[in-house]
């Protein structure tokens, strides 16, 4: 029996982990959140892993207010570098595996290709640098492990883009939405299947690896809010609009699309479309 140690499992991703977690009867899981397990202070971790014999970590807990980063960019550190940082550590000295989730923020957005794992990082904004951060402390200190960056995360857990979308297209019947940021939508319980089911071979790892998780193919969001008010048969008028015209806080990127390549290969894994996945969230989500 592997004992694995969830952190930020109320999220959307660490939701869908526990929604898919009977179907893995021979992992025993601890899902934790601020609530269960301070993973700001390494005394809770030590103990909890002593406790708990923890064997593996998926770390999904993440200060995700992009914007409000940019005016507190301390407390986007303390979850995304030194909670890793202490997480990372505790495995160190106990032997634990662990999976840390990123981000596609960690690059400025300036690309003309799908992002490779190999590709520099050069966050634009207070949270990406956050998430490089994370992601430094986690390779300084571990020399076997599992970063997986992914992008445009949705789920029917929690708030996100396409939920907010259905909402306000039932409410308003007029929606304007920006066309010129393009990456590639990721159901969160596709993540979530993919991360549990690769554990086997990624615990026969015996180095750091980076992959890259997200849906085929990709879009701009307006596309991907069109596609979601189709699909729900919602009555709703989608605009494609420039993103000049809503100006936010942090810097949005403008193409952070991710290469599947390298995980796909490593672990002979198969990545539904976007299409198809958002399809089933509005399904499950009974619009």
């Amino acid at each position: 029996m592997l004992n694995i140690l969830v952190t930020g499992s109320n999220g959307q991703l660490g939701s869908e982990i526990r929604e898919a977690s009977p179907s893995y009867p021979y992992y025993r899981f601890f899902f934790t959140d601020i609530g269960e397990l301070d993973i700001t202070d390494r005394k809770n971790i030590d103990e909890f892993f002593r406790i708990n014999n923890i064997d593996l970590v998926i770390n999904c807990a993440a200060y995700t207010a992009v914007d409000k980063a940019e005016q507190e960019p301390e407390s986007a550190l303390l979850i995304n570098r030194d909670a890793v940082s202490n997480l990372a550590s505790a495995c160190k000295e106990t032997g634990a595996y662990m999976i840390h989730i990123s981000t596609d923020y960690v690059f400025n957005g300036h690309g003309k290709r799908p992002y490779r794992e190999s590709d520099p990082a050069s966050p634009a904004s207070s949270y990406g640098r956050s998430k490089q951060a994370g992601e430094d402390a986690m390779l300084s200190c571990l020399e076997k492990g599992m970063i997986i960056r992914t992008s445009w995360l949705y789920s029917t857990f929690g708030s996100n883009f396409i939920k907010t979308i259905l909402k306000k297209g039932q409410e308003i019947g007029e929606l304007n939405v920006v066309n010129d940021q393009f990456g590639s939508p990721t159901y969160a319980r596709d993540l979530a299947i993919a991360i549990l089911g690769i554990i086997p071979q990624a615990l026969s790892q015996h180095k750091m690896e980076v992959y890259h998780y997200a849906n085929e193919g990709y879009c701009n969001w307006f596309e991907f809010a069109q596609e979601a008010i189709v699909l729900a048969g919602i009555i709703c008028k989608v605009n494609p609009v420039i993103s000049g015209m809503y100006p936010q806080l942090a810097p949005r990127p403008e193409y952070s699309i991710l290469d599947n390549t390298k995980i796909k290969e490593h672990f002979g894994i198969k990545i539904p479309h976007w299409k198809d996945s958002l399809a089933e969230c509005i399904k499950k989500l009974k619009i």
